[in-house]
C-alpha cells in the first residue's frame, strides 16, 4: 500500500466484495494476522450510476473512508474521500462561470459620448 501510495484496498473472494481494509487497520498489526480479522467485514458498495451526492452522502453517512463501485457483482472501482474532494476543489461536477469583468477601458468611450451629447444639445 505505502509502495503505491493507496490507503484502501477491496478484499474480495472471486466476483464478491468481502469487506475493505485501510492503511489505518494495519498499522500495529502482525504481519502473520490474516487480513480477513482486520478488514471492515460489511463492505458499503454502490452501483456505477450513483451520483457524486449520493456517493458522498454514503461515505458521510456511513463514515467510512472509501467506496467500493461494483456493476452487477463485478468490481469496477472505488472512490475516496480524497477523490470527492478534489472533484469538489476543481469544481468538475459544476464549472464556475466566469463574469465578465469590466475595466475602465470599456467605459470610457460611453462616457465621452455623453459629454459630446451634452455639449450639441
Amino acid at each position: 500500500m505505502s509502495l503505491h501510495r493507496i490507503h484502501h484496498l477491496v478484499v474480495m473472494e472471486r466476483a464478491d466484495v468481502l469487506g475493505v481494509v485501510s492503511s489505518r487497520d494495519l498499522k500495529g498489526v502482525p504481519a502473520e494476522t490474516p487480513i480477513a480479522d482486520v478488514m471492515s467485514s460489511e463492505a458499503i458498495t454502490a452501483d456505477a450510476s450513483t451520483t457524486v451526492r449520493r456517493a458522498a452522502n454514503l461515505l458521510r453517512g456511513h463514515i467510512i473512508g472509501c467506496l467500493p463501485i461494483v456493476d452487477g457483482r463485478k468490481l469496477v472501482g472505488i472512490v475516496t474521500i480524497s477523490d470527492l474532494l478534489t472533484l469538489v476543489g476543481t469544481g468538475a461536477e459544476r464549472p464556475v462561470e466566469q463574469g465578465k469583468r469590466w475595466t475602465l477601458k470599456h467605459r470610457g468611450p460611453r462616457r465621452v459620448q455623453e459629454r459630446r451629447a451634452a455639449r450639441t444639445r
